[in-house]
């Protein structure tokens, strides 16, 4: 008998999601939210409440979730990875606190940022009573090596945020130099935050390499993304101002390759944009309309694929695995997303 043809239709593609991580680490992160809640508290009703204010206003808690999808993939069965996860998010707290300050940003997480609220002096010192509680929690684990780990990851994030500071309103800045400094300031705590899973489960120091090779380069995409949605995505999508970057002088590599490939006259409305002189809505306009006459979006976006696949061929060392395809999917997410 013949069989009648029929049209083709394609499948749908699957879009990466947090999905599977999620479901892989959920009981241990309600563990580790509980340790958080508990650890914020004083007898000071400020500190819990600003405190409060940014930890209960969401984010992806992709941090503490790499430590603890590391224990997971390693297949560790104690509890002390509980722990150091809270004192990975605060230290990542902390950080947003005194960089909210730093930037003078209004808004965090699609809500007036604690500094507007609270006053930049309480937000800095909150800050710092919640670096105190990560290296209170680092003491209590027990081990120096972890401790060495996340104290040194601590100093390397203050060196990047100074580093891109003195890097503000220097249109000569080189993508070099950009990717230095995002290694610093985003890519260390992830590398950290990974890596001390191997630690806590006693494992190899290839492994450790490894799993720090997955958090380093997972957190250079996650940046190049974060930067790249400054000026392509809407400011309810990205919880923050559209444009901070822009009217803060930062040099991001979309700025950087729209300086790079834009003619004269360009050029010459960058130098000025990035000194201070071009701040307005209509600037800014004309800014998103630059690059992406240049398509810098697109080829930012591209960098951060090149290292979300390094941070896939870092896992290649491990048995596959329901842990190791959540942990490659979260890397594929962390470059598809557009918030």
């Amino acid at each position: 008998m013949r069989l009648m043809s029929a049209e083709v239709v394609p499948l749908p593609v699957k879009e990466p999601s947090l999905a599977p991580i999620l479901n892989l680490t959920a009981t241990s992160m309600n563990a580790v939210n509980a340790i958080i809640l508990d650890r914020m508290q004083s007898e000071i009703p400020l500190i819990p409440a600003l405190a409060g204010h940014l930890i209960a206003g969401g984010g992806k808690r992709m941090r503490p979730m790499l430590t603890l999808a590391g224990a997971e993939l390693l297949g560790y069965q104690g509890t002390r990875h509980h722990r150091l996860a809270a004192a990975v998010e605060f230290i990542h707290t902390a950080t947003l606190l005194h960089d909210d300050v730093v930037d003078g940003s209004e808004t965090r997480r699609g809500k007036s940022a604690a500094n507007i609220i609270f006053g930049n002096p309480a937000t800095v010192l909150v800050g710092d009573f919640l670096f105190a509680r990560a290296f209170e929690l680092m003491v209590e684990d027990g081990s120096l090596r972890v401790l060495q780990i996340l104290s040194s990851a601590s100093a390397v994030i203050a060196q990047g945020e100074v580093d891109q500071l003195t890097a503000q309103r220097k249109i000569e800045t080189s993508e070099d130099r950009y990717l230095e400094i995002i290694g610093a300031k985003t890519a260390a705590l992830f590398a950290a935050a990974s890596r001390i899973s191997a630690v806590v489960a006693e494992r190899s120091k290839a492994e450790e390499r490894a799993l720090n090779d997955y958090g380093r380069n997972l957190g250079i995409a996650f940046q190049l993304v974060d930067d790249a949605i400054d000026y392509d995505g809407s400011a309810a999508e990205m919880g923050k101002d559209s444009g901070d970057d822009f009217r803060e002088g930062k040099m991001t590599l979309p700025v950087i390759l729209a300086y790079a490939r834009g003619d004269t006259e360009e050029r010459r409305f960058w130098e000025e944009a990035i000194a201070g002189f071009r701040t307005e809505d209509e600037d800014l306009a004309h800014a998103i309309e630059l690059i992406r006459r240049h398509d810098c979006v697109s080829a930012t976006r591209d960098r951060a694929r090149h290292f979300a696949q390094r941070a896939c061929d870092a896992l290649s060392i491990f048995p596959d695995g329901a842990a190791r395809r959540a942990m490659i999917e979260a890397a594929q997410f962390a470059v598809s997303r557009g918030y």
